[in-house]
């Protein structure tokens, strides 16, 4: 077995070879059809009706010429059609030259289009029969004469079933290769996906948190000698904001753990059942928040709520960082129809330094959150003074509707 798995790999890899292997073996079959008489005393006799010189000098010529079917094959049918053709002519007694035309057919028809092997075959077949039959020396009602038709036939609908299922077997290969593409391409984008989000959460963690903790050290610096109550109080409030922020973080780090690692929370638990949570630590840290609501209590999709949550929470972080000295944030929750809008505006003096120019990656989350979720975000100053933003999120994200049975 493996010597002919072996023997098949030569031939794949030298095409040509295979094509001359071929090319004897006709040639065999084809002499040794010439000098057998089929019609003997005792069936067939060998020997009995020997070709002359033209119908053998035809068989090599036509057998030599398939050589070279796989590189042009058309010309080769032109030409092993010719040699059969002077063979039906003048052949006396009758030379199977016409079994290298068969052979180029089939090459003709599993090489090209269905029309084409139509149009060829439908040529050759008459060509041959018809001058067979009328300048023939046998009758023109000869089996020899009709067997050209059937032969030229049998050729052109293999070939053509041949073509037929290789084009088939190509489809099916082209198509599980861009099922497997397609499988890969979207691997590629959901890693990416999550790549961000949790990117995306980190920032909002670690700047809010680093945030506080900032402020609250300068506090303790600021008064550690005159006023330790106080400083141990901002103390307090760093000791929080650093638990706080490990809790988030570890939380966020669970979601890359592999699945037969400890379990651990796959989102992290931040809504805005915490707003009023999180607004007492910017109060803690120096930063007066006012939050209204008015959301009737809405239920939100988990990923709506972590969304408005963190908008929140890191448009106060930039008003702490930027807004100066005395500022007031307020915050309100909305639900307007379908949506619920979230709105953080402060009246600071730093606006500038809220619109990203400063290379931060903020406010570009905040916008990457709201449009995965279909939503609009507003960024910008406010007339008089200070920031604003306002995102507009869908109460039911689209994942959620195509889920809801119809």
């Amino acid at each position: 077995m493996s010597t002919l798995r072996r023997a098949r790999y030569q031939f794949k890899a030298h095409p040509l070879t295979l094509d001359a292997v071929i090319a004897a073996a006709v040639l065999l079959c084809m002499i040794s059809s010439a000098f057998a008489a089929p019609d003997g005393d005792h069936g067939v006799d060998w020997g009995a009706r020997p070709p002359n010189t033209l119908s053998l000098l035809l068989m090599v010529l036509a057998a030599a010429a398939l050589v070279l079917r796989r590189r042009s094959a058309l010309a080769v049918l032109a030409a092993t059609g010719t040699f059969a053709l002077i063979e039906c002519v003048t052949g006396d007694p009758r030379a199977p030259v016409a079994m290298a035309a068969v052979i180029a057919l089939y090459t003709v028809a599993s090489t090209t289009d269905r029309a084409t092997t139509w149009r060829v075959g439908l040529l050759t077949m008459t060509v041959l029969t018809v001058a067979a039959m009328a300048a023939g020396p046998l009758p023109w009602y000869a089996q020899e004469n009709i067997a050209l038709v059937a032969w030229t036939g049998i050729g052109a609908t293999a070939g053509d079933a041949v073509r037929s299922h290789r084009a088939y077997v190509r489809a099916i290969r082209e198509r599980a290769e861009r099922a497997e593409r397609t499988r890969e391409e979207e691997a590629r984008r959901r890693v990416a996906e999550e790549r961000l989000r949790i990117a995306r959460e980190l920032h909002d963690v670690v700047a809010h948190h680093i945030a506080l903790v900032n402020v609250q050290a300068g506090v303790v610096a600021h008064v550690m000698d005159r006023r330790p109550d106080q400083a141990k109080e901002a103390l307090a409030h760093v000791r929080e904001a650093s638990r706080s922020a490990l809790d988030e973080l570890r939380a966020t780090v669970g979601l890359l753990r592999q699945s037969d690692d400890p379990a651990a929370p796959t989102e992290p638990a931040s809504g805005l059942g915490r707003l009023d949570e999180l607004a007492g630590t910017f109060r803690n840290a120096g930063l007066p928040v006012q939050v209204a609501r008015a959301d009737q209590d809405t239920e939100l999709p988990a990923a709506v709520d972590l969304a408005a949550y963190r908008i929140v929470q890191e448009a106060l972080t930039n008003a702490q960082k930027h807004a100066g000295t005395g500022a007031k944030a307020e915050v309100s929750v909305v639900r307007v129809g379908p949506n619920i809008e979230v709105s953080v505006l402060d009246d600071g003096a730093g606006a500038s330094a809220e619109t990203g120019t400063g290379g931060g990656h903020g406010l570009l989350g905040m916008r990457e959150r709201v449009t995965a979720l279909g939503g609009t975000l507003t960024t910008g100053p406010r007339y008089g003074g200070g920031f604003r933003v306002h995102a507009i999120l869908p109460v039911q994200t689209r994942a959620a509707a195509e889920r809801k049975p119809v």
